[in-house]
């Protein structure tokens, strides 16, 4: 690479650091893969959890009792 502080920024300059910013960028991604798919996998429970316990709050609130009397 050149470092000198006139000389003129080649191809290959640019080529070797974008492989350099892509390697780190891949690492990273590669580290953080687990800890966010167990994260989307605990939300996504927790969204249907949700959705499960508010609707049947919900029908709870909302049913009719009938009451059938024999005479």
């Amino acid at each position: 690479m050149s470092s000198a502080p006139g000389a003129r920024i080649r191809l290959e300059d640019i080529e070797t650091k974008l492989r350099q910013i892509g390697g780190q960028a891949n690492e990273t991604v590669a580290a953080a893969k687990p800890a966010a798919t167990t994260a989307a996998v605990v939300a996504g429970a927790a969204v249907i959890a949700a959705a499960f316990l508010l609707g049947r709050r919900r029908g709870r609130r909302r049913s009719t009792v009938v009451e059938i009397r024999r005479v």
